[in-house]
């Protein structure tokens, strides 16, 4: 069986139809503690891999700390991630967590048994940083083990 393809989005465009994803994908929302409106643009949600709840604090205090001295919303939200070194504590919870282990090994089975998944949180990737792009880079390495 062929292996499914991996996308990813997030929930304004498939809330107005502007997110482009494979036929049939799975939505698989990645969000650590979703908005109950949320549950209506994906088929599932899965918090294991939504980032630890003390690290997205931290972003969001360092972005309004950012914000207050005069930078635009993405410049706040990307200048936080690195002030926050977001990228490398959210590898390492991807690493350290059993439960975050055991949700990426269940997606890498399910797209190698042929489903394919769309990863779907709330940032629109095209102006500010989001883990979906980290999670999706582990999945695909996963894939070519």
């Amino acid at each position: 069986m062929a292996d499914g393809t991996l996308a990813d989005t997030y929930v304004a465009a498939i809330q107005h139809d502007l997110a482009d994803l494979p036929s049939g994908a799975t939505r698989v929302g990645v969000v650590r503690k979703p908005a109950p409106w949320f549950h209506a643009a994906v088929d599932e949600n899965v918090p294991e891999l939504g980032p630890p709840a003390e690290l997205l604090e931290e972003v969001r205090t360092a972005e309004e700390d950012l914000k207050m001295q005069g930078l635009c919303e993405e410049g706040a939200h990307n200048a936080a991630w690195d002030r926050a070194d977001f990228g490398e504590r959210y590898r390492e919870h991807l690493e350290e967590s059993p439960e975050a282990q055991a949700a990426l090994e269940e997606l890498a089975d399910r797209l190698a048994g042929g489903e394919s998944v769309a990863l779907v949180c709330y940032e629109n990737t095209e102006k500010k940083r989001c883990h979906r792009t980290i999670l999706r880079e582990r999945l695909e390495s996963a894939a070519g083990d």
